[in-house]
């Protein structure tokens, strides 16, 4: 179904457990409840906790590096037969692997934005304020890293919260909160990957969140074959004309070999 065809491949946190970032939905995750949209915006005391948390995170996802599945994808695009790369993920890790094209609908844990001015800063610079007003962050022991760079800290009440530099604004990790839209021109971008395909793959994604539902919809209107690699049950395996319940790592790298590069 692939051979010979252009593909457009949707990645999600499944591809990026073999890096040591865990999965939302996969088995064995623990149940949680990620702070919203409004909540980081209107309480001081919920960024505290999302900022302490997420700046110990950051240095584990800093530190994670690009797996086999990665590395598999990039080659698919060198080579040509992957147009670009949608990704849920907000790791960084396809752009590490070498991947030219990747569309991060949820945004990336690298930049930070301004919600006041739109400047936008790299997060280790930010990392690196946080750490010199909040010297006794980095000595927190107990790390249970989140697929969005988040952790889970006792206390937070002396934690002093960035501000941007240009204004004195709100930041925030140019992430996608929950209770907040996916970027119009983000989705679009990852529209016309799938508009300009003749396949459709989803490695590593339950396929929970909406703007993967919406790609996968305009894949199966397009009528074009859809594989879906997941270990587990995803929204989209009735619409599959294949289901691969397996590691997408291996998977991918299966892949590559069979495929004529």
């Amino acid at each position: 179904m692939l051979r010979g065809r252009r593909v457009a491949i949707l990645t999600g946190a499944g591809l990026s457990t073999d890096s040591g970032i865990p999965d939302y939905r996969g088995e064995g995750a623990p149940v949680r409840s990620p702070m919203t949209f409004s909540q980081y915006l209107g309480d001081l005391a919920y960024r505290k906790r999302y900022w302490a948390g997420s700046h110990l995170g950051w240095k584990r996802f800093a530190a994670a590096a690009p797996n086999a599945g990665h590395r598999a994808i990039a080659d698919l695009e060198r080579a040509g037969l992957i147009n670009g790369v949608i990704t849920q993920n907000v790791d960084g890790l396809h752009l590490r692997a070498g991947s030219q094209r990747v569309v991060d609908l949820h945004g990336s844990m690298d930049r930070v934005r301004c919600l006041t001015c739109g400047q936008y800063y790299a997060r280790g610079d930010i990392a690196a304020r946080l750490a010199a007003a909040n010297p006794w962050l980095d000595d927190e022991a107990a790390i249970e890293l989140s697929p969005d760079g988040d952790v889970q800290i006792a206390s937070v009440d002396d934690f002093v919260v960035p501000e941007c530099s240009v204004c004195g604004g709100l930041l925030k990790p140019d992430v996608v909160f929950f209770g907040e839209f996916v970027p119009v021109e983000k989705f679009t971008e990852a529209s016309a990957l799938v508009q300009s395909a003749e396949a459709f793959i989803v490695a590593g994604s339950s396929l929970m969140v909406n703007s993967g539902i919406r790609l996968l919809d305009q894949a199966v209107k397009k009528k074009l074959p859809v594989i879906v690699i997941n270990r587990g049950v995803t929204k989209g395996d009735s619409r599959a004309a294949v289901k691969i319940d397996a590691g997408t790592s291996e998977t991918l790298v299966s892949l590559l070999e069979r495929l004529p590069v």
